[in-house]
């Protein structure tokens, strides 16, 4: 009787399992660890926003920028794009909600 050899098979099914592993599994551990991340840069944001709003005039948009760029970096964070995007998005919110950007009226 002849043998059957499995070797290339249990490989196949190692590298099927570490696919997975890697294309579902690994990113969704990821997204739940930075979730706790995301919302903490959200709330620091916020407030970096909503406090150079109160510091400077409505035409010192510079001045704003630098302040909150600024208190993002001594809290730790790195600037880069998307976090000068998550920036844009409060102060579009936060300008809606001041002065009705936006409204039709």
């Amino acid at each position: 009787m002849e043998t059957i050899n499995l070797t290339p098979i249990i490989n196949a099914m190692i590298l099927l399992i570490s696919a997975v592993l890697t294309a579902f599994v690994i990113p969704w551990i990821k997204t739940k660890i930075s979730e706790h991340d995301l919302a903490t840069l959200l709330v620091w944001v916020e407030a970096a926003v909503g406090a150079a709003e109160q510091l400077y005039d409505r035409e010192d948009g510079a001045k704003k920028r630098e302040y909150v760029l600024n208190f993002l970096m001594e809290h730790g964070y790195t600037i880069d794009e998307s976090i000068v995007n998550v920036i844009e998005n409060e102060v579009l919110k936060l300008h809606h909600e001041l002065y009705d950007y936006g409204e039709d009226e």
